[in-house]
């Protein structure tokens, strides 16, 4: 079953890189991508469905295909274009990461460690905080941070462990404790982003960008959580981070449909028109699959995590996939930006790479690029 998701999806991909050269793919309301400029935070999920698909046929038109974008990205980081917000690890661990962790290319490493500076250099000392968005003292943005930047700290953690520098990783711990503090609510939701004092530090209180109002639980932030979290552990092997991980898991998979794919947010009244996003069930499978190679087998959790991985993988392959069908995206039904009117039902380029992430941890035991293999 894995093994022919993973098939449809490469040649699906092969076909996107032939047909639209240099190219990155972007959201639409059209059943499509729109392709232009390595311009936005989403373009580092093609090239790490590039990277998969070479290590899963081992055909040198991906490696030919990955590199020309690492070019891209090294272009970009010299002349910081549309940089100035957190998700350089999306960027750049999917890129030029990913391209260190499978054929160990020193320019590679150069351009990860690179971006990791960039990244660092959003640490604002007086507040102790990553800031999410916008240049420091941003009258919007200078105090927030998001929970999608737990699946950026892999960069700094991976930068500590190359250089010997541990800048980088206590960095990313305090960011992910933070985190933990501030984003996740007592009953195991979480918030989307919140706000800071950026002189103090002192908590302001949590807020949305894309959730359906600020105190909902936006489905997709509670996957980069879920992920999130589990990554850091495997860092730092703080037992917070871990149990973490799983409350918002148990929370994600309990409050489901019955098909196991989540709407956009839990909160949202459900009517028939209501956006689904594969996306974030597709990240959460990742980060079962994280939870489960971090557990030990006599783990009283991992019953539970198996059967909602079974339940989620399952629905994905049999009714939100686009197998045997002629579309650029592997998986449908997923939303981006829902009250922005943006990416209601369509394809996800990110929800596309954690389904093949996910394929391909089932099938050949390829966990991504979020750190170095053989790491536990």
């Amino acid at each position: 079953m894995w093994r022919d998701a993973i098939e449809d999806a490469i040649g699906k991909i092969r076909r996107n890189l032939e047909q639209h050269q240099g190219a990155f793919p972007h959201i639409t309301n059209e059943k499509r991508y729109s392709w232009s400029e390595n311009e936005d935070w989403i373009e580092g999920f093609h090239t790490g469905l590039t990277w998969l698909s070479y290590e899963y046929s081992r055909d040198a038109f991906f490696q030919v295909q990955a590199k020309q974008q690492i070019a891209d990205f090294k272009r970009r980081l010299e002349e910081k274009a549309c940089l100035e917000h957190h998700d350089i690890g999306f960027l750049y661990g999917l890129s030029a990461l990913a391209g260190w962790i499978v054929e160990k290319d020193d320019s590679a490493r150069d351009l990860a460690l690179q971006a990791a500076d960039h990244l660092l250099g959003r640490w604002r000392e007086q507040g102790g905080y990553l800031q999410a968005w916008g240049p420091e003292n941003d009258e919007t943005n200078g105090g927030r941070i998001i929970i999608d930047c737990l699946l950026n700290l892999p960069l700094l953690y991976w930068a500590s462990e190359v250089t010997g520098q541990p800048r980088y990783a206590e960095i990313a711990f305090k960011q992910a404790e933070l985190s933990r503090r501030y984003l996740v609510r007592g009953d195991d939701s979480s918030y989307h982003t919140f706000y800071f004092n950026p002189e103090t530090g002192v908590p302001l209180g949590g807020g949305t960008h894309q959730g359906y109002t600020d105190g909902s639980t936006w489905t997709r932030g509670q996957a980069w959580g879920i992920y999130g979290f589990a990554l850091s552990y495997r860092y730092t092997k703080e037992p917070a981070f871990l149990r973490t991980s799983k409350r918002l898991l148990k929370y994600f998979l309990e409050h489901l449909p019955e098909d196991h794919i989540a709407y956009w947010d839990f909160n949202v009244p459900i009517e028939a028109n209501t956006s689904r996003d594969s996306s974030a069930s597709a990240i959460t499978a990742c980060g079962m699959l994280e939870l489960i190679d971090l557990l030990p087998e006599d783990d009283a959790d991992r019953s539970w995590i198996k059967q909602g991985l079974d339940q989620t993988m399952h629905s994905l392959v049999s009714k939100y996939a686009t197998i045997g069908e002629e579309a650029e995206g592997l998986l449908k039904h997923g939303s981006y930006h829902v009250r922005g009117n943006n990416g209601l039902d369509d394809y996800m380029i990110w929800g596309d790479y954690y389904y093949l992430e996910a394929l391909m941890r089932l099938e050949r035991g390829i966990p991504g690029y979020w750190y170095e293999r053989n790491t536990k």
